[in-house]
């Protein structure tokens, strides 16, 4: 191996040109054509340190000890090829750009060095592209390297996400689930002390129990709300098969009553098979239906649900003729507790549409509404279409 200081008259001696620090391992067995190369990146610019080898075995370890930008290898060695160098920087874990540097090299033989991952390839009596070759290997190792770095912090900021999510999921749920019970206890002697006192004190005092027994109910409900929202991602069943038609007749079975007493009409087409988890499945088409039913005005409700498959996803519809959304509250709905209507016109709080959004992004998909006041709603979610198949189901009407 002869080295940058060496005192072997390798390199004619000249004077150094302030430029850009290099260091290079040479893989090349004439001394004239080190010197050439050499004079070549410092006329380019380069300030050089370097070392020059001729052995696999020099190249390993140099690899191992010292530190480099760049690799320059002629590809003719009499112990080996320069190419062989590649696969030495691959098992020494390695990654330094690389350019052949040959007297003669077959446009086939380049080709298929640079698709083993040479940089470049320069031919020995075309050396002033040499610098420009250089420059340009090491910005695409530059490219590689923030890529690889801004793909490093993606992935450690996705995990501090994740882990932030579960935290916060696990605290909702402990907190729901903890807070039911001591508000049970205020509800229930609330209630006890609303019934035994009525009437035998002022007006007013009648009027504080009644706001106390109602702010507990409401209590009551959005804690049990808050939990089930905090349950759909602690469910880990494995996703499996499953038949939307059957989904989304168990759905309308469980919405019965809302249905009858709202004279409500359910159809439902021929749905695909797809994998899912059939009870958050459930859950979500209970909710986009009771959705419609409770935002139906002043006509009985007619609810249609579809689906359509759109490249590698099924896209499902639940339409309805019900009072519709203005424009501007389209993508506030799916925040969690966001209400567009106060307690006295439509119960409820604001998170059985942020259950659904949760549900579907669970699911690989994504949910979005179509609507315009007055003229009905249309709401929208993919899944993956995993399998590539149909399950026709019947026409369906309740």
């Amino acid at each position: 191996m002869i080295s940058a200081q060496s005192a072997l008259p390798v390199v004619a001696a000249a004077p150094k040109a302030a430029g850009e620090k290099l260091s290079v391992l040479l893989v090349e067995d004439s001394a004239s054509d080190v010197e050439l190369t050499l004079n070549e990146l410092r006329r380019g610019g380069f300030e050089v340190s370097f070392d020059v080898v001729q052995t696999a075995e020099d190249f390993a370890s140099c690899l191992r000890s010292g530190s480099y930008d760049v690799v320059l290898t002629d590809y003719n060695l009499p112990q080996w090829t320069g190419i062989e160098a590649l696969e030495l920087l691959r098992q020494e874990g390695q990654d330094i750009p690389l350019i052949l540097v040959s007297g003669a090299l077959p446009d086939v033989t380049a080709v298929n060095c640079i698709k083993e991952g040479a940089g470049d390839y320069i031919l020995k009596d075309r050396l002033a592209r040499l610098p420009a070759a250089v420059r340009s290997a090491l910005q695409k190792k530059k490219l590689r390297d923030d890529r690889e770095h801004a793909q490093r912090d993606l992935a450690q900021k996705a995990e501090e996400l994740a882990r932030s999510n579960r935290e916060l999921e696990q605290f909702a749920y402990v907190a729901s689930h903890d807070l039911q019970e001591p508000l049970r206890m205020v509800a229930a002697y609330t209630q006890l002390l609303g019934e035994k006192y009525h009437g035998k004190l002022d007006e007013q005092a009648d009027k504080y129990i009644g706001y106390a027994v109602d702010g507990a109910k409401r209590m009551q409900t959005l804690i049990q709300d808050l939990l089930a929202f905090s349950r759909v991602g602690r469910q880990k069943d494995a996703f499996s098969l499953t038949d939307t038609n059957a989904v989304v007749e168990q759905a309308v079975s469980n919405l019965t009553a809302a249905i009858g007493e709202s004279g409500a009409i359910v159809k439902y087409d021929g749905l695909p098979v797809v994998v899912a988890n059939a009870s958050l499945l459930a859950q979500l088409f209970q909710n986009l239906i009771g959705n419609a039913i409770k935002f139906h005005g002043g006509t009985a409700p007619e609810i249609r649900v579809t689906a359509q498959k759109q490249a590698a996803e099924w896209v499902f519809a639940v339409t309805d003729n019900g009072i519709g959304i203005a424009p501007e509250y389209l993508d506030d709905i799916f925040v969690i507790f966001k209400r567009l209507h106060t307690r006295n016109e439509y119960p409820g709080n604001g998170i059985g549409l942020a259950i659904c959004r949760k549900i579907v992004e669970q699911h690989g998909g994504r949910i979005w509404v179509t609507s315009q006041e007055g003229q009905g709603s249309t709401f929208k979610f993919s899944l993956p279409a995993s399998e590539p198949y149909f399950q026709p189901g019947p026409n369906c009407e309740n």
